[in-house]
């Protein structure tokens, strides 16, 4: 069973994390950046930011190095708005699930379109 409170606290920074981005990041210059996932460590020292960044591949360079730049001021927001005896250490990673899973969508209907159907049988009596 997991830790409830290690899921809120999950929750609760991906929205900190979440509006602190949306704050401090023009989507023209890095894309729209959205939180999707936060895995913390047991003893809250550390978190893993995923994140999906929309927008062409120069806008997803910029938008992970500016997240990695600006790491501290989204650590500063985040203490801000949430109050835990230590404030996370993020990391943010890219997140291409969302990708990987439209990929596969995308075979799937590929695979059905391709594929003939049965012939249909009469049922039998």
């Amino acid at each position: 069973m997991p830790n409830l409170r290690l899921e809120r606290v999950r929750e609760l920074l991906k929205r900190a994390i979440g509006e602190a981005i949306r704050r401090e990041f023009n989507v023209s210059d890095v894309g729209l950046i959205s939180v999707n996932d936060v895995d913390c460590a047991g003893d809250l020292k550390t978190a893993t930011v995923f994140v999906s960044i929309l927008g062409n591949a120069d806008q997803q360079k910029r938008g992970l190095a500016k997240l990695t730049d600006q790491r501290t001021r989204i650590q500063e927001l985040m203490a801000k708005a949430i109050v835990l005896k230590y404030t996370p250490v993020l990391k943010f990673v890219t997140d291409d699930s969302l990708v990987r899973g439209n990929r596969v969508m995308q075979i799937l209907d590929d695979l059905d379109k391709t594929s003939p159907l049965p012939p249909s049988q009469p049922p039998e009596k």
